[in-house]
């Protein structure tokens, strides 16, 4: 599988050759549930296929579904699916994502893919990763508020104290014991070795905390929620540098966890800062408004968006526009069939080409009722 975070600037948002075909669905990550994945999956292969010949006759349908028809009979990706499915294609290009989070079950064959259940994805607020720590290992986890999955670290991180300090890592501190009646063992060790011991859990946290800024938290920009026994926080965030390092944490032995409670417990330390980024997202809307830095106005948007005046654009999770903008222009060219695309997708990928920030909010949350909130720069 692909990296999404990797693949979306440098080539999603690039411009490829019509027709783009983009398919979304909620998968599932368990037996018996899955067994209705591949179906619903031909389903919306079946509404691509009409969508080509209808919009896009003259070209090689063939070709462009292939990738398609042989996901289908791939026994063993349906055994491994997580919570939601992209598949995007091209003349030139052929992606599969597994997804961390459900999405619409949607089809889409357009002049551009379809990306705003990415975006959301991707710049979604409610994103963090969790960094579980102990005296000797480190595991990471990214999640949100539905889910939290392990995230492989990059070869450069060490999860092992054996790993980052290799033979500089002190000998066995334990040097002797004795046995209790129930024949278990007491271990004797000496002060010194204490200190040396608190001297290694100090370098390792040092190379943990250095790789993960390096390698995880500065590309992906996420928060990270520290999960470790009370004592090891402090020594961590007295060495760490780390500025994403969330001050709300999880004071408890993450190797006690499983991955609902991690998940529970990382969204209890989650949601304040996304209560107050959103919240932030929306002052700023309602403040800018009077002045007329800011505009709901779908015309306007679209106009603002292709000429890059737009700095922060909010778009509604849950509402979907059939139709597309023209990139030059900004001209807005609704349409009644579903599977032409989202005008809100094109505002999103347009204000991102531009340099501004697209962020996808669930309805609740948005502070408008046409599906876009736009902040301009000027």
């Amino acid at each position: 599988m692909e990296t999404l975070a990797q693949d979306f600037n440098d080539l999603l948002l690039q411009t490829h050759e019509a027709p783009c075909l983009s398919l979304y669905q909620p998968t599932h990550r368990h037996h018996p549930d899955n067994r209705q994945d591949p179906i619903r999956f031909r389903n919306l292969l079946a509404k691509l296929q009409h969508a080509l010949r209808s919009s896009y006759p003259q070209h090689d349908h063939v070709a462009l579904l292939q990738p398609f028809l042989a996901l289908a009979d791939d026994r063993p990706f349906w055994n491994q699916t997580l919570d939601g499915l992209a598949v995007l294609a091209s003349k030139t290009l052929h992606r599969v994502y597994r997804l961390q989070r459900t999405v619409p079950e949607r089809a889409f064959v357009a002049d551009s893919f379809h990306l705003k259940p990415l975006i959301r994805i991707l710049q979604s607020a409610d994103r963090y990763q969790l960094l579980a720590l102990t005296r000797t290992t480190a595991r990471l986890f990214e999640g949100n508020r539905d889910v939290v999955d392990p995230l492989p670290l990059e070869p450069a991180v060490p999860g092992t104290i054996e790993d980052a300090l290799g033979h500089d890592l002190t000998e066995p501190y334990l040097t002797g014991s004795t046995r209790t009646g129930s024949g278990a063992a007491i271990f004797h060790g000496h002060g010194s070795k204490k200190d040396e011991r608190d001297m290694d859990t100090e370098r390792y946290f040092r190379i943990v905390d250095r790789t993960v800024w390096m390698h995880h938290s500065r590309p992906s920009e996420l928060p990270l929620i520290l999960a470790a026994l009370p004592e090891h926080h402090a020594t961590f965030r007295r060495v760490s540098r780390n500025p994403l390092l969330a001050s709300e944490s999880i004071a408890v032995n993450p190797d006690t966890l499983n991955e609902e409670t991690l998940r529970r417990l990382g969204w209890q330390a989650e949601q304040p800062r996304y209560l107050a980024l959103t919240a932030d997202l929306v002052n700023r809307y309602h403040n800018a408004l009077p002045n007329g830095r800011a505009s709901d106005e779908l015309t306007q948007v679209a106009s603002a968006a292709a000429s890059g005046r737009i700095a922060t654009l909010l778009l509604d999770a849950d509402h979907h526009i059939p139709g597309r903008i023209d990139t030059r222009s900004g001209a807005i060219e609704t349409a009644a069939a579903p599977e032409v695309d989202d005008l809100l997708d094109d505002l999103g990928e347009l204000v991102l080409k531009r340099g501004g920030r697209a962020v996808v909010i669930p309805s609740d949350r948005m502070p408008t009722h046409t599906g876009a909130a736009a902040i301009y720069r000027y």
